[in-house]
């Protein structure tokens, strides 16, 4: 009787520790990860995890050719956007969605799914098919785990960069940064206040730095220039003249900027000094 109290007692015990028991948080043999990169101002992020090589066989064996696959291990992988992108021509509104890949031995096609709540790819529908993209495999160093990265970021694009075992694919995601920006610019300075010259030089700034919009950039530094003939403002003019391929132009507003920010403080004259000796050919 008294070795049945005791079980029962330890039964208790056990069942009582159970819920707590469940709640550890054991460490996965396949890590989850999340990376992130702005691509003009729309931001993308995927979260993955990470599986390993672990010596095994990874393509046509572990992953299968030609056959969908969740690009990662465990939930299927995600890839989300703050803003309206474009992957493989077709725009696609801001929000998150599944990442799958189908690879080949050369040729893989990336997909995007409107379902980014699977697991694996047991419930992947193509009927959920957003985009469908197709990619070069090539060959690369060695990774042990599942990496994803962006490479060649710019101002309105980014390549995805798969990287596992021996090979890497990448696709590349367009973003429309310059034409909302500067929607966004005409307004600010539209909007501007009579003695506002910064939100004027800002906006030029910004077209100079894209060479886009240069005609409209000049009457805004022409209006901030009518508040504050400021030394920044004079050499985004000079600026603006190089862009424009008007050398003599921009030497003199260079001039300008120059000798203006000699008697201003708070003013860094390496950059004007730099496009001066530059514009006259000195190295």
């Amino acid at each position: 009787m008294r070795l049945q109290r005791v079980s029962s007692v330890l039964l208790i015990a056990v069942a009582a520790a159970a819920p707590v028991l469940g709640q550890v948080d054991y460490p996965r043999a396949s890590p989850k990860a999340t990376v992130t990169q702005t691509v003009g101002t729309t931001e993308v992020s995927i979260a993955y995890c990470r599986p390993g090589v672990k010596g095994r066989t990874i393509w046509g064996d572990l992953v299968p050719f030609d056959q969908v696959w969740r690009t990662g291990a465990n939930e299927a992988t995600t890839i989300t956007f703050s803003d309206e992108v474009t992957i493989g021509g077709t725009a696609l509104p801001a929000g998150t969605y599944g990442l799958f890949t189908i690879p080949g031995k050369n040729e893989w096609t990336i997909v995007i799914s409107k379902d980014a709540k699977v697991w694996g790819a047991y419930e992947y529908k193509q009927a959920d098919d957003v985009v469908r993209a197709k990619a070069t495999a090539v060959a690369a160093p060695f990774t042990e785990r599942l990496t994803f990265t962006f490479a060649n970021v710019e101002t309105e694009s980014a390549d995805v960069v798969l990287a596992w075992e021996k090979l890497q694919v990448s696709f590349p995601i367009k973003v429309n940064a310059i034409g909302k920006t500067l929607a966004k610019a005409r307004d600010a300075v539209a909007g501007a206040k009579a003695d506002d010259w910064m939100t004027p030089l800002r906006a030029a700034t910004f077209c100079v730095e894209n060479n886009v919009n240069l005609e409209e950039a000049n009457a805004w530094l022409d209006k901030a220039l009518a508040v504050n003939e400021h030394y920044y403002v004079l050499l985004t003019k000079a600026r603006l003249y190089k862009v424009k391929g008007d050398g003599a132009n921009a030497l003199a507003w260079v001039k300008k900027a120059i000798a203006k920010g000699k008697v201003s403080t708070d003013v860094d004259l390496a950059p004007a000094e730099r496009l001066l000796a530059e514009l006259q050919g000195k190295k």
